[in-house]
């Protein structure tokens, strides 16, 4: 992948503390990749064209994802990093402590930090926030976001803390695509990311309207779901730890869905979770 070929990776402005942050619209996720293997996945990605990995605590892989970030000739200026702050974390010392941890296991410095799920039940995900808005002010963090937050969890946050999350990442396929929420998001400056963008690789990627799109366009599924995503102005993260996967993920920028296409998928909604619902986790 020559640096040519990586700047056909738009990026989206996410709010920093005195500016805008670019990140990098495609990424690679490193969910259910064990530490021992994530940093030969994250070498495959990186030297594919990646330059967004997203990683969270509760994954279990920071120690491996740095290592691998360590090793690339990659400055950590040209790497845009993710990682979360987990449920068990939740208050606003306990966010910070959890942020040093993470960042010591990552051995390099942090670009976007999550609250991973609110948590509604324990009642601190405002709190944690304020924590994230901290080590955004002090420059330990470029922007703060959250993942899996409703419409009201994030309109609590900007009436109790005076601002929304820069982003907010949630679960976001062709047979859930949460449409209502991405409308609040759009209007307020939000950024969408999609987790679970191929709906985990289930039913969505041999599902026949988006198979007869694929088979039209010389493309897989897969990558036909991937281009959906950017093309309604998405972050998205898919995962694979296979190098051919990894290279057929990112190979997203040399065509285009017609306007046809777009209605069509987005008449495939179900409202169905491959995750859990974010009102009963934590």
């Amino acid at each position: 992948m020559s640096d040519q070929d990586n700047n056909l990776v738009p990026t989206i402005a996410l709010r920093g503390r005195s500016g805008e942050v670019p990140i990098p619209q495609l990424g690679f996720g490193v969910w259910q990749v064990p530490d021992r293997e994530v940093g030969a996945a994250v070498t495959a990605a990186l030297e594919t064209g990646y330059r967004h990995i997203d990683t969270a605590r509760l994954y279990g892989n920071e120690a491996g994802v740095g290592e691998a970030l360590g090793r690339s000739e990659l400055s950590a200026d040209e790497v845009f990093l993710t990682t979360k702050v987990w449920n068990d974390d939740h208050g606003y010392d306990e966010t910070l402590r959890a942020f040093d941890a993470s960042e010591k296991r990552l051995g390099r410095s942090v670009d976007l930090y999550l609250v991973h799920w609110p948590a509604p039940k324990q009642d601190k995900y405002v709190d944690t926030f304020r924590a994230l808005l901290k080590l955004r002010d002090d420059g330990r963090i470029r922007a703060a976001g959250v993942c899996n937050f409703g419409i009201d969890q994030l309109q609590r946050v900007r009436d109790e803390l005076g601002e929304f999350p820069a982003i907010n990442q949630i679960e976001l396929h062709p047979y859930l695509q949460q449409e209502k929420l991405r409308v609040f998001h759009a209007a307020n400056s939000i950024v969408t990311e999609a987790w679970s963008p191929l709906a985990s690789g289930g039913d969505v990627l041999t599902d026949p309207v988006i198979g007869q799109i694929a088979q039209r366009i010389g493309k897989s599924p897969a990558q036909v779901i991937l281009r959906w995503h950017l093309q309604i102005g998405n972050v998205v993260i898919p995962k694979s730890v296979t190098p051919s996967r990894i290279a057929e993920n990112f190979d997203v920028f040399g065509f285009e869905l017609t306007e046809d296409d777009l209605a069509t998928i987005a008449t495939l909604n179900r409202d169905l979770r491959t995750g859990p619902d974010p009102a009963n986790l934590g």
